[in-house]
């Protein structure tokens, strides 16, 4: 029986980075995947696919609808889904590949099975041929993730009414497909198969885009998809979803209480994840969940047992990568007596539609609920130079401000590179620096990123130098 330090349950992001942090901080560490990759939904059927997908159908799209206007001839320009597919798997590989790297740079023992607390110190890991090992531990790091949800009367089969994780290898192109949720999720999938020609429909309970971001951020978002031929349904109920065997139909009750339903090639359930603690063996422990599920967590991310740590999609929170990965540093420097800190309001959040959609901070939704006094500064990027030169003209960037101080309250971006241009409003915000500090340094020009520039002389009474 082997005796670790710290033993980090979960190979996703925020599990394998606990790892390297904590055998960077000395500890003998070991890393238990149920899986014969590393990675977790991450880096296999979520952000990494996801985003080559993304990337690859943007190229199509822009090939199809921008390159003639660019003086660029693309005369019987044709798609090879399984080229697109195969391209996604290879990028996938890559990254496995390189965590399998840093595994042994740092010295941590990869272990492969299902772990499963027999005590507070000890695990038992099963192996898919039967095999049972046991390992023992000073402290556990849990970072099992999380997994697809659903809703009554759908049950996803994995063949018509599929998940994310399905809508990522799909044997062939659909025709057409119809997803419920209109969450970061739906609305990527959406992008996708919207750009290389399926017909698609988002059916959303509520009565937004993204309903959990600002609410500005989706209604644009709902504007571009409508224009690009995306079918939105927002205010809509879906009641069930049914197999038939080469399509699936959905059926809901629209904003007005009426029954409709939809019938397509596949139905994607995209509603959202929930934490994943079956198996884990929980009951031998003293660990509490929450009403959602999720593992009770106090402010250092310790669990109810004094050694054993949660951290990422299992505990309450967003269900960030980013997120997890913070955390993972968090909890290991923890363990080593240190005092690192997280701010949970400074964690953005991004939506990798094109245009991008980025927020961090408060929404004006919240500010209004807590009836706090802010500014806006909105500026479109229509109006930005170089978005004109590169026919991204669609979206703004909106920072919200507090009036008497200058202070950054939120900031909120919807058009290109705002996944990136989101990291310098984070960075501003972490260190308390003024709407007039951020439009006093010096931006280049012409660069997408002057439209943050111009909200902020905006919010801060200022006026814009370009509208």
């Amino acid at each position: 029986m082997e005796k670790f330090d710290i033993v980090v349950i979960g190979s996703g992001p925020g599990g394998y980075v606990a790892a390297i942090r904590a055998s960077q901080l000395g500890y003998k560490t070991a890393l238990v995947e149920k899986y014969t990759t590393l990675g977790g939904t991450c880096t296999n059927v979520g952000c990494i696919p996801t985003k080559a997908l993304l990337d690859s159908t943007e190229h199509y799209h822009t090939a199809a609808t921008k390159f003639a206007t660019h003086g660029i001839k693309t005369d019987n320009l044709s798609l090879d889904f399984t080229q697109l597919i195969n391209r996604k798997s290879d990028v996938v590989k890559q990254n496995i590949s390189g965590l399998n790297y840093l595994m042994s740079k740092n010295k941590i023992e990869v272990i492969t099975g299902t772990a499963s607390f027999i005590s507070n110190r000890q695990v038992k890991v099963t192996a898919a041929n039967g095999s049972e090992s046991t390992v023992n531990s000073t402290y556990f790091i849990i970072a099992t993730g999380s997994k697809p949800a659903t809703i009554p009367g759908v049950t996803i089969d994995k063949t018509r009414i599929i998940t994310s994780t399905e809508a990522l290898s799909l044997p062939e192109q659909p025709k057409s497909i119809a997803i419920i949720g209109g969450g970061v999720i739906g609305v990527e999938m959406a992008s996708i198969y919207a750009r290389i020609g399926t017909e698609v429909s988002i059916i959303e309970y509520a009565d937004s885009l993204i309903p959990t971001m600002d609410r500005d951020l989706g209604k644009e978002l709902k504007k571009l998809f409508t224009k690009s031929g995306i079918k939105v349904l927002l205010s809509h109920k879906v009641q069930s979803a049914v197999n038939n065997g080469d399509t699936a139909t959905v059926k809901f009750l629209d904003s007005a209480g009426k029954p409709q339903e939809i019938t397509a090639d596949y139905c994607l359930v995209a509603v959202g994840r929930r934490p994943y603690t079956e198996g884990l063996g929980l009951e031998n422990t003293n660990i509490q969940l929450d009403t959602k599920g999720r593992i009770t967590v106090n402010e250092k991310l310790r669990t109810t047992e004094e050694n054993i740590y949660a951290i990422g999609d299992v505990i309450a929170g967003p269900m960030l990568a980013h997120k997890a990965e913070e955390e993972g540093v968090f909890v290991a420097e923890n363990i080593n007596g240190q005092k690192p800190h997280i701010n949970y309001k400074l964690i953005p959040g991004v939506v990798y539609t094109w245009p991008e959609v980025a927020s961090v901070g408060f929404t004006e939704e919240e500010l209004k609920k807590e009836n706090r006094e802010y500014n806006v500064g909105k500026f479109p990027f229509s109006a930005s130079a170089r978005a004109r030169a590169a026919m991204e003209k669609d979206g703004f960037a909106k920072v919200l401000t507090d009036p008497k101080y200058g202070e950054i309250l939120g900031i909120h971006i919807i058009g290109p590179r705002a996944a990136d241009l989101i990291a310098q409003g984070v960075i501003g915000m972490e260190y308390e620096v003024t709407d007039e500090d951020m439009f006093r340094i010096s931006y280049a020009h012409p660069t997408y990123s002057e439209a943050l520039k111009e909200a902020y002389l905006i919010s801060s009474g200022q006026g814009s130098l370009n509208i």
